[in-house]
């Protein structure tokens, strides 16, 4: 969302927080600075990059747009402090996805402001935590929590896992981490988080997860035109775009995103 890649293999990019000086590309950048997408080049939804993307030529070839002949898909836009002064009033977008937290501290400080235009929208809002499987997941999914509970949350809120770094740990450990820290968030709120990461991060990372709706990032794909990595059999939501701002597609309608959020009180 905030960073983009130069390589026109990337999938998806990083979406860390701008504030923060640039970092070698091996090394997690810290809380708050921007990152790099997973799905893009890993992807772009308004991140800076943690870590090298993988190109996509491995990704399969046999992609097909998945609800052929179906209803029309789903437009969204992803954004975070990268475009503080996002004007949703003028966007086309039905569902919308911002940038909460980061690691154990970090804020997104256009959190609030965005999250209150999209109430006033009234399409489809949700808020997204960009995981470092550095920490705890237990106190990263908490922070995240206390970001997006400190403004008013109300039914059909979607709750998003953004995960694009392995912060130098196994893909056993970052398999783990994400387990641990979606199923907490589930538990808390009742809601399944969605699973966001580029096309080659999920299918190596993200194994046993497809209980989890997948958002996935994937840029050398036409939208709605990829096919679903790792265990999972369809995907929710497909990032297709980082220009001039992330671009996404759904397979559901905006009713059925609102049914995978929040649920009534």
């Amino acid at each position: 969302m905030e960073a983009r890649s130069q390589s026109p293999h990337a999938q998806v990019r990083n979406r860390r927080d701008p504030q923060r000086p640039h970092q070698p590309v091996r090394q997690a950048p810290p809380p708050g600075r921007p990152r790099r997408d997973p799905g893009r080049h890993h992807r772009r939804r308004g991140r800076g990059r943690p870590g090298t993307r993988r190109p996509l030529d491995h990704a399969p070839i046999h992609t097909t747009l998945q609800q052929a002949g179906a209803a029309p898909l789903t437009y969204g836009q992803d954004v975070s402090n990268y475009q503080p002064d996002h004007d949703w009033t003028a966007s086309p977008a039905q569902f919308g996805i911002i940038k909460a937290s980061e690691g154990t501290g970090f804020r997104d400080r256009a959190f609030a402001r965005h999250w209150r235009e999209l109430d006033k929208k009234g399409i489809v809002r949700g808020a997204y935590h960009y995981g470092h499987p550095g920490n705890d997941p237990i106190a990263e999914a908490e922070h995240f929590l206390s970001v997006v509970n400190s403004q008013p949350a109300k039914p059909g809120d979607l709750l998003v896992l953004d995960l694009e770094t392995t912060d130098g740990r196994s893909v056993a450990e970052v398999n783990a981490w994400a387990k641990t820290w979606l199923a907490h968030v589930k538990a808390k709120t009742g809601a399944t988080p969605i699973f966001y990461s580029g096309w080659n991060f999920a299918d190596t990372y993200g194994k046993g997860l497809a209980e989890y709706p997948l958002w996935v990032a994937h840029y050398s794909r036409p939208k709605g035109a990829v096919s679903p990595p790792a265990d999972w059999k369809t995907w929710t939501i497909h990032q297709y775009s980082d220009s001039p701002i992330d671009q996404n597609v759904s397979a559901l309608t905006p009713d059925q995103l609102r049914s995978l959020g929040r649920p009534e009180r």
